[in-house]
C-alpha cells in the first residue's frame, strides 16, 4: 500500500481497504483516521467495517470525515485530537490523501 510520511508520526494515503490494516500494523503504524464521509462512493468501504477490522489487527480508529472543499474548525480540532491520542505514528486517509493532508496543515498552523 502506498502512502506519503508528512511527519515523524502521520503518514497519508488515498483510500484504504479492510484488507491493507494488517500490513500497516506490521509497518508499525498504531491506528488510522479515515477523512472521508460514508457513502462517498459506491466502492468504499464503510467507517463501521474499517473500524472493524482495525480493531481486529490492534490498530486504533478514528473517523474525522471531511466533505471536499469544506474543512471546518471542529474538523481540525478532532483531527489534532486523534494525532494527540494516538501514542505512535498513524496513517490519515480519504480518497486521494489531499484532505488528510490538508487537516494536517491546518492543525499544525493552530498547534
Amino acid at each position: 500500500m502506498e502512502f506519503t510520511i508528512l511527519a515523524d508520526k502521520l503518514a497519508v494515503a488515498p483510500q484504504v481497504k479492510p484488507e491493507d490494516l494488517r500490513e500497516l500494523a506490521a509497518s508499525g503504524f498504531v491506528g488510522i483516521i479515515n477523512n472521508r464521509p460514508d457513502g462517498e462512493a459506491p466502492d468504499q468501504p464503510s467507517s463501521l467495517e474499517l473500524e472493524a477490522e482495525a480493531k481486529r489487527v490492534g490498530l486504533a480508529y478514528w473517523h474525522v470525515p471531511v466533505e471536499p472543499g469544506a474543512m471546518s474548525d471542529k474538523e481540525v480540532r478532532e483531527f489534532s485530537a486523534a494525532l494527540g491520542e494516538a501514542g505512535g505514528p498513524v496513517v490519515a486517509f480519504c480518497r486521494t490523501g489531499n484532505r488528510s493532508t490538508a487537516l494536517w496543515k491546518a492543525s499544525q498552523a493552530v498547534s
